[in-house]
């Protein structure tokens, strides 16, 4: 199945909703395949007539170099077509004798021309780019304009050239011109197309290398790629022009190297790197939306002192080299900051070649038997993989070529119906032929006493550079020179030795034709072997070509040259992949050795079964007699008992603060009734005493990573160091350790609690500042009454991917929405991440992205003589800030918040900041800091502007994409774990302020299937549902809305109800539970509204809670849970606190207190799953609770009355 014709791959590069993608290969021979990641075999490209060295593959088209050294591009077919719209402009002016003619003025612009008029373009003067292109029709008139029909003929009027033109004729229209279209189609799909030299100027040399990305630089147009090339005298090429309407491109440019370059990789983004003769490698810079070819090269050594580099590989973030030894190696430190890296990490395997595709997968060609592998574990957090895996599909053709002869498989003849198809005159390799043909040509048949081991052909310098780069000397100008007739001796052959010379080998006319033998493009070493033919003991004398390879089809072990393929080359750069991908690639049994083919098909599954049963039974009275004869000992172990170590820095707790190098140990045990635990240590030195520092493993609340420029660290959370704010703080040497001990801890952790698998429906969610969603199970007594469970001692744990908000509820839908909008639904899985194996669920994980805006503050104070300027007062902040103006940030030295984000845009002004600004960006303000508006008056001294730049992070987690509309609020229906909801209720507000309610949301398709949308007179940005479908909503201008009459019948209800907000307050926050309703205003004050009753739904009054509220969650039993800022700490002051509501009963549902749980840096929580009922506790328990100073409720838990919510409160 072919991909989309357009070459945009800046969309959809999702590896759940693709479709099939290609991966494409050469085989030693010059043959073309391609895989499909939904197939089980590699498809040959029967058009290829010619034999190719290389292949560079994108999503949509691919391209390669033949033996010819010549470029050809494969263009997929599809639906869409490859049009391109050519255009000419007729000019006209007026005369008073012959009114509109072509007669112009000298100084005129040509009477055929293009839209400028500088430019003459008459028809005759537009040719096809090439052959591949075809006029669609004829020139006509485009008789539109601006949209709207023109006078018959298309004219549009002027006074003059140039000038505004109009449709309509008027009394000083002294000029006119039409515009006449004419599309032309690219018409070679699916074939290979030779791409046409430019007559303009000396084709380049020949190619030897091509490489084709870059349609991921930063704001470049879409359908836009870059194809780099090396020439065989090592200089570098640049294809320009190559975009969705002209994928040939336009012209080869020359790049400027230091040295001679050998081979060359570019990635889907700015990475371009490529190798030196001399095995150093050049990384190009300055590569962009305006200079794609990049400004200058910078020298990188290569990977091990002595060899040198042959081979580089690009992705997104990743670079991978091969050097001279085969050696694989792994630049670690790739960013957008730095294309150069900052070290080499060696890898194990060698191969001859790696190939970067898409989601920086990687896949290689082995050394040793020349395979194709494909790197396993490769993620957004894991770049460099965990280990090689071959991919061992067969080919379209190998049905007729089994790794087993007729001989050694008699009782496959109803596959193979005896018959082998003879290969055609374009492979050089030839098959096993019929008895008849290898004896047609009279050579005498004699037994072969001994059959070499077969040979893996060496590919020389004319198709793979690995070879001539590694032995240039030996190499260059090598070619065997043999008559086509000759033979080529045996290495360590007993023939040889015994003084017998090689056989002769007689082609038959079936092979050769009558004809020369086909040159490959390839020279293969040991060409002599022997062909055995229906029975072991009829072989004929064999010989061989110096450019043929031939070997022994008669054994058990797949020798044959089609049943086990030898690779040149793979491209992986339109694959679709990611480390979670569904792949049949690695389950062919086509690998099988012949002789497990022939067991497999003798067995029966009687004989199977029985074999089973006595093996079992064997096992058991085995087992049974050892148990037996040591049954008196007592048990010798009890527990097991592991230990990892480590050396990490910590974060001292006191005066002077700063990083200490300490050693770090997981302790963790078991004991024999399966239950885990474990303790963390932290060894070290204090005035030159050894000291530590411990934790268990169950009384860790909290593993939060903390991303930072410059230390790879997280933070360990105790309940009781949850209560200070202050918690271990630790930094592991590199990214990779920090993530192996935060899967690792996280691992331990939950099997101390004996917490695995998904989240539970009830669970109530969280995110932090940083997009980092963490999910913790609830207790029933979390809500108990007058004694909860402290919210310091709930455990958290994280769960993979990248989001702003979530909302959920308790019925197992939960909707996420992404910091560009994009809104995600939970898929059931658990980690994604850095979290791997036992850690992560291995279905229902996939690829997720997200982007946000880095923001900076411009700064300048106004002076008499030059205005506004970047010199301040010595006590102003810095002129270039972040909103505190307490740091200094410009745009050289910010950096995205850590090393998984990528700068996806440059700094542009931000116009979309509270309060306005003027044209350029500016707000105004007496001083700093003040209140700043978007006018200057008298009294305006400062004034600032917001820069704005966007970067984008790649993960994976249990979230799927929800399109298309991007979103800024969700809200679910709260209810009973048990209710019996066909369709759960679901609003949400676009980014544009639209009220949308999907419909189809199940706990099968939580997804749902289509947007309602919700008519409103002005823009929302906050909406909430609660019990009996009661809707509330905040608009920009921070009043409330109530929706009247929503129901399971009427789901998007009929009219909206306004409500006045607090007095001199603007609402921002709104959470609706089974009967009460929360809001939270600009300046962090927490609503209650008051006097809401089923006939009166609107309320009556606000009441003022708390303040130094962030965002409020009201639960289905209508607990109250917010984030609060400046919650008091050991040393300081906590933003982003989570705080639970005490006391919240259904005769105080305005609650008492509050208790404060993790923090700071959290952003959002959702309690909205949460219906676990708290446990009756009768008054008669607590007798002595007023003489123990405990509150007494004022009166027993009451029933609940079911009319208060109306239909919903069941539920």
């Amino acid at each position: 199945m072919k991909d989309d014709t357009s070459l945009d791959q800046s969309e959809g590069i999702k590896g759940c909703t693709m479709p099939s993608s290609l991966l494409w290969a050469v085989d030693v021979y010059g043959r073309v395949y391609s895989l499909s990641t939904a197939g089980q075999q590699w498809e040959q490209c029967r058009d290829a007539h010619l034999e190719f060295k290389r292949v560079a593959a994108v999503q949509q088209c691919c391209w390669a170099i033949a033996c010819d050294h010549q470029i050809y591009l494969n263009v997929h077919a599809s639906d869409l077509p490859i049009r391109y719209q050519e255009e000419a402009y007729e000019n006209q002016r007026w005369n008073p004798v012959d009114g509109f003619s072509d007669r112009l003025l000298p100084s005129d612009r040509w009477q055929w021309s293009d839209v400028t008029g500088l430019q003459q373009q008459p028809f005759d003067s537009f040719r096809l780019p090439s052959e591949n292109w075809e006029w669609e029709a004829d020139w006509y008139v485009d008789e539109n304009f601006g949209g709207e029909p023109t006078e018959k003929g298309g004219w549009t009027y002027a006074i003059d050239f140039p000038a505004t033109y109009t449709k309509d004729k008027k009394w000083n229209s002294c000029v006119r011109r039409r515009r006449w279209i004419r599309y032309r189609r690219y018409k070679a799909r699916d074939t290979w197309a030779k791409i046409p030299s430019e007559d303009a100027r000396p084709l380049p040399d020949p190619f030897n290398d091509i490489s084709c990305g870059g349609w991921e630089i930063s704001d470049e147009p879409q359908g836009r790629l870059s194809l780099w090339a090396v020439s065989l005298q090592g200089k570098v090429w640049f294809r320009d022009g190559i975009h969705h309407h002209n994928p040939e491109g336009s012209a080869w440019e020359e790049v400027q190297v230091p040295g001679e370059v050998v081979q060359i990789s570019c990635g889907p983004g700015d990475l371009v790197w490529a190798v030196l003769w001399e095995g150093q490698l050049l990384v190009r810079e300055g590569i962009g939306r305006d200079c794609p070819k990049g400004s200058s090269w910078v020298v990188v050594e290569s990977p091990s002192s002595e060899v040198g580099a042959i081979h580089v590989a690009v992705g997104v973030n990743v670079v991978w080299a091969v050097t001279k030894d085969h050696k694989v190696w792994f630049r670690r430190g790739i960013n957008s900051h730095n294309p150069c890296g900052s070290g080499w990490i060696g890898m194990v395997g060698e191969m001859v070649m790696i190939n970067v595709g898409i989601n920086d997968q990687v896949w290689g060609i082995s050394r040793e038997d020349r395979a194709v592998y494909f790197r396993q574990g490769v993620t957004a957090n894991e770049l460099s993989g965990k280990a090689w895996k071959a991919v061992s599909v067969p080919r379209d053709g190998d049905r007729s070529h089994s790794s087993a002869s007729a001989s050694s498989l008699p009782s496959a003849g109803c596959f193979f119906s005896g018959e082998v198809r003879v290969q055609s005159q374009g492979s050089v390799l030839s098959d096993v032929d019929s008895e008849s043909e290898r004896t047609s040509g009279g050579a005498p048949t004699t037994p072969e006493p001994e059959v070499p081991k077969p040979r893996i052909p060496k590919v020389t310098s004319d198709s793979f550079i690995s070879e001539l780069v590694s032995d240039r000397e030996s190499h260059l100008g090598r070619r065997d020179g043999g008559a086509a007739g000759s033979s080529i001796p045996e290495e360590d052959q007993g023939a040889d030795q015994d003084g017998k010379g090689p056989p002769a080998l007689v082609l038959s006319p079936s092979v050769s034709g009558g004809q020369d033998p086909q040159w490959s493009n390839v020279d293969l070493e040991e060409a002599q072997t022997h062909l055995a033919v229906g029975s072991a003991s009829d072989t004929a004398e064999t010989s061989s070509l110096s450019s043929v390879a031939t070997y022994n089809l008669g054994l058990e072990e797949p020798c044959g040259a089609d049943d086990h393929p030898l690779w040149a080359w793979v491209s992986g750069g339109g694959c679709v992949v990611d480390s979670h991908s569904q792949l049949n690639w690695f389950n062919s049994s086509s690998g099988m050795s012949s002789s497990a083919q022939s067991m497999s098909l003798s067995i029966t599954p009687a004989q199977t079964a029985a074999w089973r049963k006595q093996i079992f039974e064997q096992l058991s009275e085995r087992s049974k007699r050892e148990m037996e004869n040591f049954r008196h000992y007592e048990q010798a172990i009890e527990q097991s008992v592991w230990v990892k170590k480590g050396s990490m820095q910590w974060w001292r707790d006191w005066k002077p603060h700063k990083w200490v190098d300490v050693r770090f140990a997981l302790e963790q045990f078991s004991g024999t009734d399966g239950n885990k635990d474990g303790i963390l240590f932290i060894y070290y030195t204090f005035n030159d005493e050894k000291k530590y520092l411990h934790a268990f493993i169950n009384e860790v609340t909290i593993l939060v990573p903390v991303l930072n420029d410059s230390k790879h660290t997280f933070a360990i959370y105790t309940a009781e160091r949850t209560k200070q704010r202050w918690p271990i703080r630790l930094a592991a040497p590199t990214e990779l350790e920090m993530h192996d001990w935060l899967a690792l801890l996280s691992v331990s952790c939950c099997d101390s609690r004996g917490i695995q698998g998904p989240p539970s429906k009830q669970a109530i969610w969280s995110v932090t500042c940083k997009g980092d969603i963490f999910v913790s199970e609830p207790l029933p007594k979390l809500e108990a009454s007058p004694y909860p469970m402290p919210c310091d001692q709930m455990f958290w744990r994280q769960i993979g991917g990248h989001l702003r908000t979530v909302e959920s509820n308790s019925l197992g839908v939960v909707w996420g929405i992404g910091y560009d909008h994009t809104a995600w639904v939970y898929t059931g899985g658990y980690g994604g991440g850095f979290f791997q194996g036992l850690a992560s669920s291995t279905d229902n994980i996939y690829t997720q992205t997200d982007v946000k805006s880095v923001y900076i503050y411009e700064n300048q104070r106004w002076n008499p003589v030059t205005g506004y300027t970047s010199r301040g007062l010595p006590t102003d902040r810095y002129m270039w800030s972040d909103a505190s103006g307490l740091q200094e940030c410009t745009k050289a030295n910010t950096k995205p918040p850590s090393p998984h984000w990528t700068w996806v845009s440059e700094w542009t002004v931000d116009y979309s900041v509270s309060g306005g600004t003027d044209r350029e960006g500016w707000q105004y303000a007496a001083d700093f800091p003040a209140t700043y508006h978007g006018y200057k008056t008298l009294k305006d001294f400062v004034r600032r502007r917001r820069w704005a730049r966007k970067c984008k992070i790649t993960t994976t987690g249990p979230w799927q994409e929800v399109p298309p509309i991007p979103l800024s609020d969700v809200t679910l229906l709260p209810c009973m774990a048990q209710a019996n909801v066909e369709q759960v209720p679901l609003w949400a507000i676009s980014n544009k302020g639209d009220v949308l309610c999907r419909l189809g949301v199940t706990t099968e398709t939580p997804a749902g299937t289509s947007w309602l949308h919700v008519g409103t007179d002005q823009p929302f940005k906050s909406i909430s549902i609660g019990g009996a479908h009661q809707v509330w909503a905040i608009a920009r201008d921070g009043s409330a809305f109530y929706r009247g009459s929503v129901s399971a019948q009427n789901p998007a209800g009929d009219c909206w109800y306004h409500i006045p907000p607090p007095p001199r307050q603007k609402l921002k926050q709104v959470s609706v539970g089974r009967t009460s309703v929360y809001t939270v205003d600009d300046n962090g004050n927490l609503w209650y509204r008051q006097g809401l009753t089923p006939s009166y739904p609107q309320g009556s009054t606000w009441e003022h809670i708390s303040n130094n509220v962030r965002k409020v969650s009201v639960g289905p039993l209508d607990q109250v849970w917010i984030i609060a800022d400046k919650v008091q700490g050991s040393h300081s002051l906590s933003c982003g606190t989570v705080c639970h509501r005490l006391g919240v009963q259904p005769m105080e549902p305005k609650g008492q207190s509050w208790d404060y749980g993790i923090g700071g840096g959290w952003d959002h929580i959702t309690v909205r799953g949460n219906s676990l009922e708290a446990p009756r506790i009768s008054m008669a328990v607590l007798p002595n609770s007023a003489a123990a100073g405990q509150p007494v409720p004022r009166s027993p838990l009451p029933v609940r009355n079911q009319d208060m919510n109306g239909s919903a409160v069941g539920c």
